[in-house]
């Protein structure tokens, strides 16, 4: 699948969805597998699937509110940051929110490091 990187874009042709929306939903979802199959607990595991949830609900009504999605991505990657065996996964979920505009000025990008 293309992913479509300009907010000027317009979905292919025949799809009434939103590329960005679709990304966003793919990476939610991988992530929420990974999480739910990875057996260790640690403290924030709840806050991680209660955001993760926001972010699926968020994607399946349309286009999300901006803020709100960087509001959830900052609240699992604090949840589940130092998990690396789930970085990849929290990686493309940032990815896909940064989809939605340019993250603010002196954001540095999430790299996975604490």
């Amino acid at each position: 699948m293309a992913v479509v990187r300009s907010l000027g874009q317009r979905p292919v042709t025949g799809s009434e969805e939103d590329p960005r929306v679709a990304e966003l939903r793919t990476a939610v979802s991988r992530l929420r597998r990974e999480l739910a199959a990875h057996p260790a607990e640690f403290p924030d595991r709840a806050i991680a699937e209660d955001e993760l949830a926001a972010l699926a609900a968020m994607a399946a009504g349309g286009v999300p509110e901006i803020p709100r999605l960087r509001r959830s991505l900052l609240l699992i990657a604090g949840a589940i940051g130092s998990v690396s065996a789930l970085t990849r996964g929290l990686t493309e979920v940032c990815k896909a929110v940064e989809l939605f505009g340019e993250p603010p000025r002196g954001r540095r990008e999430f790299d996975g490091r604490a």
